[in-house]
């Protein structure tokens, strides 16, 4: 039986990327210790099918080292006295899709004479967060009262993904690849990115957060697109990031969902720190950590109670966990992962004989032709 000399070095690079324990691997693969060791090789089929289960590239088995593989947009990640580590595969196949659907809504933006969106890179971090978040809440409809009246985050979170959808940009939100349900986003990595444009502006939230933390991430990545900044972001609501940029968007996404004004007509200042951050957290529909921020932003409390207070939170938040119904309704979710302002153009492109149906079950995770008439009824494409 022919084998193939695939590099080691790359063969052990393709499982840390991807996540795959030795114990698995010998599992699917009996030989997988003697490849690493040299002492056996993988046949072609073998290969092949570890390329399909780690994500990688079948030439990279050939080179004598693993590539570098950067990301394809800024990482505003990376801190001055850290490396972060290569981006997985997960992450550069989600930005490489996300890429692929605002080329496609570009050009059909371009072709319906849609004009560019006046909002895309109009703010700048000389500005002071209050005005420009006040610019955001003015574009994108957005009430503290009627949001603080919202039951849950969840509705709070759709109210605002409704409305920045309405301004023109798209929101996609999915805590796995595409829509394979076997490759799991990590918050750890990263919780959302901007992809910045006059008439195609793109952001993505990982799913996998919290509804809360999402909200303030979705503040954050909308201010990336009014300042015309793409990048994977930085978003700890309760860290202060070595950049700038970081720093800035994260200033206007707090007074964006939690205004200082409203904060002090509404605190109570007699409350214990622990309850009083949960009960600002329900009403303004944001994380503890904002809500614990912000009240050191007002002034409330000193530095050593914000970190102290924190450091409690934070402890709180990791023994959390998200609970979530399994599956769900697809079509609901259809909109919510590749945006309902991308899933209806492409739809309607497609009906209309613009697009081909593989591109558009590409870029939509789809396969049969069934699902596809089903999504246009569900996305009001059809009736």
């Amino acid at each position: 039986m022919t084998t193939i000399p695939a590099s080691v070095p790359v063969l052990r690079w393709a499982a840390q990327r991807a996540r795959l324990r030795d114990a698995d691997l010998s599992a699917r693969f009996p030989k997988w210790p003697l490849w690493l060791s040299g002492e056996a090789r993988p046949t072609l089929k073998q290969l092949e099918n570890f390329a399909r289960l780690s994500h990688t590239a079948f030439g990279y088995f050939f080179l004598p080292s693993p590539p570098t593989l950067a990301l394809p947009v800024p990482d505003f990640r990376t801190l001055r006295d850290e490396t972060l580590a290569e981006p997985s595969s997960d992450l550069l196949d989600t930005l490489y899709l996300c890429q692929q659907r605002q080329d496609w809504y570009r050009d059909h933006a371009r072709i319906q004479g849609m004009p560019p969106l006046p909002f895309v890179g109009s703010a700048s971090v000389q500005e002071s967060p209050e005005a420009v978040a006040q610019r955001l809440r003015e574009t994108l409809g957005l009430s503290i009262e009627v949001r603080r009246q919202l039951p849950t985050w969840t509705d709070a979170l759709r109210q605002l993904i409704a409305n920045a959808e309405d301004a023109g940009v798209m929101v996609m939100v999915s805590s796995v690849v595409g829509s394979n349900s076997h490759r799991k986003l990590d918050v750890g990595e990263f919780r959302g990115f901007a992809l910045t444009d006059d008439v195609a502006p793109l952001v993505f939230l990982n799913g996998a957060d919290s509804k809360a933390a999402q909200m303030f991430t979705l503040a954050h990545e909308l201010t990336h697109v009014w300042l015309g900044a793409t990048g994977v972001s930085d978003t700890q609501a309760g860290e202060v990031p070595e950049q700038q940029i970081e720093r800035w968007c994260n200033q206007v996404a707090a007074e964006l969902l939690m205004p200082l004004e409203a904060l002090r007509t509404t605190h109570q200042r007699n409350a214990p720190i622990p309850e009083e951050i949960q009960r600002l957290a329900r009403e303004f529909k944001v994380s503890t950590l904002v809500a614990l921020r912000r009240l050191f932003d007002a002034g409330y409390i000193n530095q050593t109670a914000l970190w102290q207070y924190y450091r409690e939170e934070q402890e709180g938040l990791r023994t959390l966990k998200e609970h979530s119904n399994p599956g769900g309704d697809f079509y609901r979710s259809l909109g919510a992962r590749t945006s309902k302002r991308f899933a209806r153009a492409i739809v309607s492109s497609t009906l209309e004989g613009q697009t081909s149906f593989p591109d558009a079950f590409r870029m939509l995770g789809m396969r049969k032709t069934a699902t596809f008439y089903e999504a246009a009824r569900e996305l009001g494409v059809t009736a």
